[in-house]
């Protein structure tokens, strides 16, 4: 059978299922999935658009993708995953030997040598995906200043999005954003402690799943805080997402939060449901994202939102409006949150620094850190992005004391006990729906109770939006800049949070009606690759 009568996939929206289906008919090898991404990435990271949303590809990749189409050859696939490239965030750790870094967009861990994979790594390893690179961050996962902007970082510069030129393309997972949404990868892990997986994922339209905390292990991840880390999917359906989390979800010693899991993790394969918001409460809590200090909104994302809760009443549930979180005037200017990542931070970074095996830098504690970054002007504080604040007040911080378990225990309070439960039991809820912008998915409370969110396309900002400056190199909201639709429930909601999303984007397929601008979308395809030496 001549190649003419295949239809390849195209890559900007080729779901797992689908490359699955080519990879087992024989249309194409992981080989070749590799080759076409690499291309892929070639065309539009540093070239072209230079969207800088991929850090480094793995050298071992491609003898990777050969073994494993040698085995699914001999013995079948280990799983949906099998042969499938993945793009991890900076700060995920993979065994130096495969020749990658892993530096949370820093300097200061270049060359180090970790002891392990992460867990996570290990998991998708085993369930025989293919690690195809490292996606670029906001340094240190955002921590090292509020003044810095998103998808910046010494290692790589600025990371942008593909829907308009050189727009914000938000942090810190935002190099998983960009490079999920033009197709650079089949599927990309992101990092979240305050709205990392969830913010870059809305305003790359594609899907994020920020999982409760404590749902997939942190070992081996570069941390800010075990009270808020999480690891989800980033992927261009929730479909991907559901498949992506049922391999990475699950208990692991090194990280005792995962012990407290329910015992059985569910199949997130089985919350594919369209029919998911039927008979359902959605309540919506206003008084967090209309308050004009959070969002700094334009006008039109009420508009598309107005028209998503007519879309939820369509799938046959009740909205509740509004559904106000009891707490929520407190956490709009809320310190406690920051004290307790600033305590955690120093702890935990200093730790990581020790358990490196090696590192070049010479860093080993978040004092070594502060020293480097003013020691290497020329490669950690260019003009504009000089200031490490964050790391200053959390180098300053005096351990856990009772100020901080203080601090902690009004986290609790205001996120879950009078925020997203006390919402959720007052209305008889099933969860909270909100448009995931900028802050407004932060004193919604789910980072600091821990709770689980997810987003889905929404929408997309008009051509005659407002541009405005979001930093030295950016620019938000712009014309085409997408717009997310969150979902949150309680603690190990995920499950269900994940089928509202899922019957919502089969509803609406809204990802489908705007693509990245001409440039940033990448030209090679796999019929460009098979068969070609």
């Amino acid at each position: 059978m001549g190649s003419t009568t295949i239809a390849y996939p195209d890559l900007y929206e080729a779901s797992i299922l689908e490359l699955q289906l080519g990879l087992d008919a024989g249309h194409f090898t992981s080989i070749d999935l590799v080759k076409t991404y690499f291309a892929r990435i070639e065309g539009v990271n540093l070239k072209g658009p230079a969207l800088r949303a991929v850090s480094e590809v793995n050298p071992s990749a491609l003898s990777t993708a050969a073994s494993l189409d040698d085995e699914r050859k001999k013995t079948g696939k280990r799983s949906a995953l099998h042969g499938i490239p993945v793009l991890l965030k900076d700060n995920i750790a993979t065994v130096t030997s495969e020749g990658m870094n892993t530096t949370a967009g820093s300097h200061s861990l270049l060359g180090s040598v970790v002891p392990d994979d992460a867990w996570v790594v290990k998991r998708l390893r085993k369930a025989g995906a293919i690690i195809l690179g490292k996606a670029s961050m906001s340094e240190f996962a955002h921590f090292r200043s509020r003044k810095i902007a998103s998808g910046w970082s010494g290692v790589m510069s600025q990371n942008t999005n593909a829907y308009y030129p050189s727009a914000d393309p938000c942090g810190s997972s935002s190099g998983s954003g960009v490079a999920a949404s033009i197709g650079l990868v089949a599927v990309t892990l992101g990092t979240e402690t305050d709205g990392s997986v969830i913010c870059p994922s809305s305003r790359n339209n594609v899907v994020g799943v920020k999982p409760t905390v404590g749902l997939t292990s942190r070992a081996g991840v570069i941390p800010i805080s075990e009270h808020q880390d999480t690891i989800g999917p980033m992927t261009r359906s929730i479909t991907d997402a559901a498949i992506v989390l049922s391999v990475i979800a699950g208990k692991d010693p090194n990280d005792e939060y995962t012990l407290s899991q329910p015992p059985v993790i569910p199949d997130y394969i089985k919350a594919l449901d369209k029919n998911a918001l039927k008979g359902k409460r959605i309540g919506v809590p206003r008084r967090v994202f209309l308050d004009e200090k959070i969002t700094n909104a334009d006008p039109y994302v009420n508009i598309i939102f107005e028209q998503a809760l007519e879309t939820i009443r369509k799938l046959g549930a009740t909205v509740v409006d509004p559904a106000d979180l009891p707490s929520a005037d407190e956490l709009i200017d809320f310190p406690h949150e920051q004290f307790v990542l600033n305590t955690d931070f120093k702890i935990q970074i200093n730790a990581y620094f020790e358990s490196l095996l090696e590192n070049p830098s010479g860093v080993r504690s978040l004092a070594d850190l502060i020293a480097f970054n003013d020691a290497h002007p020329e490669l950690e504080m260019p003009e504009g992005f000089a200031d490490q604040t964050r790391l200053i007040a959390s180098e300053a911080t005096a351990g856990r004391n009772q100020d901080f378990l203080d601090s902690l225990a009004a986290d609790k309070d205001l996120g879950a006990t009078r925020g997203i439960d006390a919402a959720l039991k007052a209305y008889d809820l099933d969860a909270l729906v909100l448009p995931a912008i900028g802050k407004s998915t932060t004193p919604a409370g789910k980072s600091i109770a821990g709770y689980p969110m997810i987003t889905v396309p929404l929408g997309f900002y008009p051509d005659d939006v407002e541009i405005k400056s979001s930093g030295p190199l950016t620019v938000y909201p712009a014309p085409g800049v997408p717009i997310g639709l969150a979902f949150i429930g309680t603690a190990y909601s995920d499950f269900d949070l994940i089928s509202f999303g899922y019957a919502y984007e089969q509803e609406t397929r809204t990802r489908l009606a705007r693509k990245a601008f001409p440039a940033a979308i990448p030209k090679t395809q796999l019929e460009d690759v098979v068969g070609k030496k």
